[in-house]
């Protein structure tokens, strides 16, 4: 799973834990109080645009849209059809675009 803490390119976080009947979900805050990033037990959500959302979910199999962020963004199954740096990068556009809804 991603190691949020190995990213370069992403500043200042804090994590909180939610908890629901099925699971406990990590959200990941930036500076803002705005979450960049969710972890599920078996999925990541990043925010994205549009767009883009629409491109992975339609190359990737393993792409959906994000149960949290919506249309805004993105729940990725790690299973390999993404690479970890491909991975890392969109933690750290969900980080950037996060930042910029001030």
């Amino acid at each position: 799973m991603i190691e949020v803490a190995k990213i370069s390119g992403i500043g200042e976080w804090v994590t909180k834990e939610r908890k629901n009947e099925h699971e406990t979900d990590v959200l990941y805050l930036a500076p803002n109080e705005k979450v960049f990033l969710v972890i599920r037990p078996k999925t990541i959500e990043v925010r994205c645009d549009g767009k883009l959302g629409r491109k992975l979910r339609e190359d990737y199999e393993t792409v959906m849209e994000s149960r949290y962020f919506g249309r805004g963004g993105v729940e990725i199954v790690p299973s390999g059809q993404l690479e970890e740096a491909e991975l890392e990068d969109l933690v750290r556009l969900s980080y950037n675009m996060t930042l910029a809804e001030e």
